[in-house]
């Protein structure tokens, strides 16, 4: 029988303590949504005293949030629980989070003051807190830091005081897994009535621990899991949402389950780093642009015959179409095979071979290769096989002019063109194709790659189309952003455009 184990978002709080990464009202709003589609159970969403649009945001969030419950972030202090008392008056489901720094870091240098004055404060807070919410998460700032029998000496006097969650915060990402877990052992043995509350670990990745270390805590009691998108939040970040959810859905030996939909990861992940401008870095686990690329030749080939051979997450269950089998220079025969299979060409050995000898030759100088690459290695027009292919291409924008394109394509051998305006150059372009092919398209996801550096850089652009339900990848590359979007956009729709 797996247990449960919740999940309590922070994205918005600590994740947005990020310099840079501020988000407004109706973007945290959007956020939040998006949370509660991917069934977070709690979202912690501001620190309502800390200024008036922080306070604004919890109100929104509250009133448009239904099925998570939402928390506000508060010192010790009662004008701070009050303040988050009246910013989550329109939430369905409430909670407040409170507490004070219990290492003797915090108790010498930051309060000035010492064990036993802290101790009367956190019980004070806590009664405090309890006589305003039903549900009151009593965090132990740096308790990775903290002696133990200190740390156990708190928490069970706040037990008593009214807490209903004990969250163990290693805020510093100091500890390791081994001390992480052990901590969380000795207080589950050694505090009264510690098995009546909600046991929570909210761990730091300043030593890149933070996964490790919460699913130490797991191991040895914790129940709920602190956690941000994309791992974002302060210094090095906190735990990765998108690693707990998908390490706890592939490990079912670990005996836990979680109430995620994790085909809404990847979804969730875009949209965070497009909100917040902090582009997620290409090897970041599960949701990284190379997570699923595969361009090593003896990789390509274990992907190609059987997908668990490299891989121990399907794409699929993070809402991707597909892997991405890369062709360069250290590709095979059998990665070209594969991307000829998937452009409906069939070569014979001897075909193959030297097809595979061209390709080599171009892989060496070039440094992304493309379809249109592939069939003129094969000697064959791309127009023969891509039913869509860019013929003109033109943009007007600048300060005071409103973006107008004008696009031409070819499809199926006849031209056709349009015209629209839109909020900059990417966006009209696009609108000039939807046009044209007068098709449903939605893009789902869209990101440039710089290819070298540079003033002259050449970009290549990743776009994720959805159309009629399923989801279709395009890529080009060229200096000129806009047309590589354009290209890109039409690379996707020749997937499907019959």
């Amino acid at each position: 029988m797996s247990e449960r184990i919740y999940i309590f978002d922070t994205t918005l709080r600590d994740g947005e303590q990020v310099q840079g990464c501020q988000l407004n009202s109706v973007e945290k709003v959007q956020v939040a949504k998006a949370l509660e589609e991917l069934g977070v159970d709690i979202i912690e969403a501001g620190f309502p005293i800390s200024s008036p649009e922080d306070f604004k945001s919890v109100v929104s969030i509250s009133q448009a949030v239904t099925e998570p419950v939402i928390c506000a972030l508060a010192r010790a202090i009662p004008e701070d629980i009050d303040a988050a008392a009246e910013s989550l008056k329109y939430a369905k489901r409430k909670r407040i989070q409170t507490g004070i720094g219990t290492s003797d870091f915090h108790i010498k240098y930051k309060f000035c003051s010492n064990r036993e004055e802290i101790l009367e404060r956190a019980v004070k807070a806590t009664r405090y807190a309890r006589n305003l919410f039903d549900e009151v998460q009593f965090y132990c700032e740096d308790a990775g830091r903290t002696d133990n029998e200190y740390l156990a000496r708190v928490i069970e006097a706040v037990i008593k005081a009214g807490a209903t969650v004990i969250n163990i915060p290693d805020t510093t990402g100091f500890c390791l897994p081994s001390e992480f877990g052990n901590k969380i052992r000795y207080l589950k043995e050694h505090v009264d009535g510690i098995d009546n509350v909600i046991l929570s670990v909210h761990c730091h990745n300043d030593h890149g621990l933070a996964t490790a270390n919460t699913l130490q805590g797991m191991m040895y009691g914790a129940r709920q899991a602190d956690v941000t998108v994309n791992g974002i939040g302060e210094r090095a970040g906190n735990t990765a949402l998108e690693e707990i959810a998908m390490i706890l859905k592939g490990r079912n030996e670990l005996g836990f389950t979680t109430g995620i939909d994790t085909t809404r990861i990847y979804h969730t992940s875009r949209m965070v780093s497009s909100l917040m401008n902090m582009p997620v870095q290409p090897n970041k686990a599960i949701v990284g642009r190379n997570a699923f690329s595969h361009s090593s030749g003896i990789h390509q080939d274990g992907i190609i015959k059987m997908r668990e051979t490299y891989e121990v997450i399907d794409p699929k269950d993070i809402g991707l179409g597909e892997n991405s089998i890369t062709l360069t220079a250290r590709s095979g025969h059998a990665a070209l095979k594969y991307r000829l299979a998937a452009l409906n060409i069939e070569l014979t050995k001897e075909e193959l071979d030297l097809a595979y000898s061209k390709f080599l030759r171009l892989a060496d100088v070039k440094m992304d290769i493309t379809d249109d690459d592939i069939l003129q290695i094969c000697g064959i027009n791309p127009v023969n096989i891509n039913p869509i292919q860019l013929v003109f291409l033109r943009v007007v924008s600048g300060t005071g002019v409103q973006t107008r394109a004008h696009v031409r394509l070819s499809v199926h051998g006849k031209c056709r063109s349009a015209i629209s305006l839109g909020n900059g150059p990417v966006d009209a372009a696009i609108k000039c194709v939807k046009i044209i092919l007068g098709q449903k398209m939605m893009i789902r996801a869209f990101f440039i790659q710089a290819m070298d550096k540079g003033c002259d850089d050449i970009g290549k652009v990743h776009i994720q189309v959805e159309y009629d339900g399923n989801q279709y990848y395009g890529f080009a590359a060229d200096t000129d952003i806009v047309k590589a979007t354009v290209l890109a956009f039409i690379n996707a729709a020749n997937r499907f455009i019959e």
